[in-house]
């Protein structure tokens, strides 16, 4: 599980030493803000991974858990449930 929400995560170049037995979830979804990331930008985020690790090997996830959201980053329940509908839905649409 790696977090690639932000900027600050840098590339997906990294994908490239992965072990080829292994699967990597792309934590593409924010748990800090209730920022909306969109289903179009998440497969592209996806797209963008696969070009570094075999695309049948990812996973996308939130970026951490909501639990964060206790002390700081507060996102009410219904913001939580939607980001994960999102994650879910986007799984769907990418790998379904």
């Amino acid at each position: 599980m790696l977090e690639y929400d932000e900027e600050r995560s840098g590339s997906f170049e990294p994908l490239r030493g992965v072990p080829d037995d292994k699967t990597v979830a792309l934590g593409l979804v924010t748990t800090k803000s209730p920022r909306a990331e969109t289903p179009a930008e998440l497969a592209t985020r996806i797209t963008e991974a696969a070009e570094h690790f075999p695309h049948e090997q990812l996973a996308i996830s939130p970026q951490c858990g909501f639990g964060t959201s206790v002390v700081g980053n507060r996102l009410a329940i219904e913001q939580q449930n939607a980001k994960l509908q999102l994650v879910a839905g986007t799984a769907r649409d990418v790998w379904g």
